[in-house]
């Protein structure tokens, strides 16, 4: 990953974010071997999911209100739940080892584990 500086916003101090933007280089590294056909389908769809779960843990460290916290985390981890699927679905079309889809799925679990946790922390 690039430098970063000293944290200047919420999310950045979050375990989660940081697990999910790690997800996020993986995945922008694992579809570059993605057929050239699947440019406008299945990569494009795979990395707007896992960008939109960083994005949505930003967007709710960022509300006030409780409820809308864990409404954006909410999204957050239906959004994980897509990369998920369609990471199975890469494996299923071979565009994907399963042995990197089994590591992924590690990562997934555990962004999934603690986004939940987030979540409850909000209710």
């Amino acid at each position: 990953m690039g430098q970063v500086r000293p944290y200047q916003y919420s999310f950045e101090g979050l375990d989660v974010w940081h697990n999910a933007r790690k997800l996020v280089l993986e995945i922008y590294r694992l579809t570059d071997g993605f057929p050239d056909s699947e440019r406008y389908g299945l990569t494009s769809q795979v990395r707007r999911a896992v960008v939109s779960v960083v994005s949505n843990i930003a967007e709710g460290s960022a509300r006030k209100n409780k409820k809308d916290q864990g409404h954006f985390y909410q999204m957050a981890y239906s959004s994980l739940m897509e990369v998920a699927y369609q990471l199975i679905l890469s494996v299923d079309l071979g565009f994907m080892d399963a042995s990197i889809h089994d590591q992924l799925k590690l990562n997934i679990s555990e962004i999934s584990n603690k986004l939940n946790a987030l979540y409850r922390s909000c209710y």
